[in-house]
């Protein structure tokens, strides 16, 4: 498993851009830094970015029998129910795997949450769908209530708290994930404007991503996404002059090939996608892609092959885990990669 970042570059002595880049094309691997992004696109292409900003979803709570309970709140659905995952407080904050249908927690400010049945169906073990009751802000509801009890979710490779605020991207606009698209993180805005200066596009989607830390071999989950007119108007037109649509991270892949027809085109959606691309769902629109480095088990890695191909994702592991080499670190606080194919 790669060495996990357990704090914010800026703890480390560094900006955001200054984290390492590997990028790998289908004419070699180079070692970068972020901030050396604008050298590897060229004008025309069009960067695709995630809108979507995280809350503060794990709030401590209190079991029917007095036990202490890390509640992650994942996703809103459209009946005004909550999924959320159960936490131990312990240091290894590992899943709650006793809790029961019908057992109420109890949480701050007077609110409660009952678990009403396991999601997406009776045999998972890790989310449940649950009512929240007593909030006391009808006007601002769950996400007020975050807002007021919350903090960061973060496991146990990360020792210490940080603010929020370490865990929004640049483009951040629209609260909604559980967990920060990452990808986007070391993105700042002088380095978003040398993009736009030497020519690049960038354009804009929205996804809210849920919790992040699946089980091995469990596939992503539906998540809420939106594409705007004019950033299909702007991937249809990239397409077509052959310029790279690179997408900033997985969410921004999902988003983006969810919208798209059998041939490629865009069209402006909104809605829940539950699409899984991989060996049976390749990559239509994407054509590049920024992404953190993932553990060798993690669904994320059939994405990444799916826009990139097997061979050269595998060859940027290799790169990244060559001894003597950089020492990629990953998770949200990491390092990045740029892969970048041959376009089709």
């Amino acid at each position: 498993m790669r060495l996990a970042a357990s704090s914010p570059a800026e703890q480390r002595g560094q900006t955001r851009d200054s984290v390492r880049l590997l990028v790998a094309t289908t004419d070699g691997l180079a070692h970068a830094r972020f901030s050396d992004l604008p050298r590897f696109l060229i004008p025309g292409d069009l960067l695709v970015v995630n809108t979507s900003g995280t809350l503060a979803a794990a709030v401590d709570g209190q079991r029917g029998d007095g036990r202490p309970v890390t509640v992650h709140f994942s996703t809103p659905l459209d009946d005004g129910t909550w999924v959320a995952e159960l936490r131990e407080t312990s240091q290894d904050r590992s899943r709650v795997t006793d809790a029961k249908p019908g057992e109420t927690l109890t949480l701050p400010g007077g609110a409660s949450m009952t678990l009403l049945f396991r999601y997406p169906d009776p045999a998972a073990d890790r989310l449940w769908v649950t009512a929240i009751t007593g909030l006391g802000n009808p006007d601002g509801g769950v996400e007020a209530f975050l807002a007021a009890h919350g903090r960061p979710i973060r496991y146990s490779y990360v020792p210490d708290e940080w603010p929020l605020s370490a865990y929004q991207t640049v483009f951040s606009r629209d609260p909604g994930s559980a967990e920060m698209p990452s990808a986007g993180r070391p993105f700042t805005a002088e380095l978003a404007l040398d993009l736009i200066t030497s020519g690049v596009i960038i354009a804009p989607i929205t996804l809210h991503a849920g919790v992040a830390s699946l089980e091995a071999g469990e596939q992503p989950l539906p998540e809420r996404f939106s594409v705007p007119e004019s950033t299909a108007r702007l991937v249809n037109l990239t397409r077509s002059a052959d310029r790279r649509v690179v997408a900033v991270g997985t969410t921004v892949t999902r988003a983006l090939e969810s919208a798209a027809a059998a041939d490629g085109t865009v069209v402006a959606s909104r809605g829940w996608t539950d699409l899984v691309l991989g060996a049976e769902h390749r990559a239509r629109v994407v054509s590049g892609l920024i992404t953190g480095w993932h553990d060798p088990e993690a669904s994320h890695l059939a994405l990444l092959e799916a826009v990139a191909g097997r061979a050269l994702v595998r060859a940027a592991y290799a790169e990244a885990d060559k001894a003597g080499g950089p020492d990629y670190l990953g998770h949200e606080f990491g390092d990045s990669c740029l892969l970048l194919p041959a376009i089709p």
